[in-house]
């Protein structure tokens, strides 16, 4: 067989953007090699993050939303609340169950369902991309457990805390819709509520939605832990201050604790903590492009449209806490 030459000597070519990426990989590769203490405490931390807390609080969610999906719940569902949320967020009655999903469950539930209706063919793509800007959320059990009394401690800013949070993604949603409704009150049904299986009781169906959700909530884990580790190996690398000042972008829980224990002025630390909240932080983010992979929805709008009722949320907090 004849080798032609292209001109690389060296073998091997490689695009601009996986060469960068490969660069990445070596400067972490070569960071956890000589801070294994960093790497090891990092770990360990994000390990118990999952264990103790978003596997218990997630896991159900994930098992319940796909049998509900698969065993006929969704048509209940659809039924009960598609024809109110429906008006109030012109979504279709099957969209209706991403709504409730996103704003109870948490992270990244929102986009999981989203998903998951996207590839049964029960919401249209265009549904899925409004429904993924505004319904995949921080839940109201991780608001008031770890934000208000864990973390503030001032009991008082439960309720305001709560409607900041819960109310800012859905008065978003009023100029989101405007990019992906062209016309028409709500979304159209695109396709049935309820399985196409028999009705019948069967397990097989049970073992194929709790093995999802343990893949679903692994991948979960492995992103809590790798950016676990990456805050680790900034914390003792050095940097300036604006690599710190980013850090608490990285991880929710961990930048919430971080803008608590940096700023003691509630003034700049409640808006902070509340925009982060909002936003999600880039380990929810990387979760939500691993649950619409295939879908073809954006994680770039999904991005930008986080950002952007990140701002106004801050905005409202800053507003709210200034005049107390």
């Amino acid at each position: 067989m004849k080798l032609i030459n292209t001109g690389n000597t060296s073998g091997i070519h490689l695009p601009k953007q996986q060469y960068s990426a490969g660069i990445i990989a070596v400067i972490l590769f070569a960071a956890m090699i000589f801070s294994p203490r960093a790497v090891f405490s990092g770990a360990e931390e994000g390990l118990l993050l999952w264990f103790q807390i978003v596997f218990p609080t997630l896991f159900p969610f994930m098992l319940i939303s796909s049998l509900m999906l698969e065993g006929g719940g969704l048509g209940i569902i659809a039924g009960i609340f598609g024809k109110v949320l429906g008006k109030i967020f012109s979504t279709s009655q099957n969209g209706s169950f991403a709504v409730l999903c996103g704003f109870l469950c948490g992270y990244p539930m929102g986009a999981k369902v989203t998903a998951d209706l996207i590839r049964s063919g029960r919401i249209s793509k265009e549904e899925g991309e409004y429904l993924l800007s505004f319904c995949n959320n921080t839940s109201p059990v991780f608001i008031m457990n770890f934000i208000v009394w864990k973390t503030l401690g001032k009991r008082e800013l439960m309720l305001p805390t709560i409607v900041i949070l819960m109310g800012t993604p859905m008065i978003m949603s009023f100029f989101f819709r405007r990019c992906y409704k062209k016309e028409g009150k709500t979304f159209p049904q695109a396709g049935a509520a309820g399985p196409a299986s028999s009705n019948r009781l069967d397990f097989s169906i049970f073992d194929q939605c709790m093995m999802d959700s343990f893949e679903g909530i692994v991948k979960v884990g492995g992103y809590i832990i790798f950016f676990s580790i990456l805050i680790a190996l900034f914390d003792i690398a050095g940097f300036g201050p604006v690599v710190f000042a980013l850090l608490p972008t990285l991880e929710i829980t961990n930048g919430i604790f971080r803008i608590h224990q940096a700023f003691s002025d509630l003034t700049v630390s409640y808006p902070l903590i509340v925009g982060l909240t909002t936003f999600g932080g880039f380990c929810s983010l990387a979760q939500t492009q691993c649950m619409i992979e295939g879908t073809g929805l954006s994680v770039t709008a999904y991005f930008i449209q986080k950002l952007t009722a990140a701002g106004a949320a801050s905005l409202l907090a800053y507003l709210y806490i200034s005049m107390l």
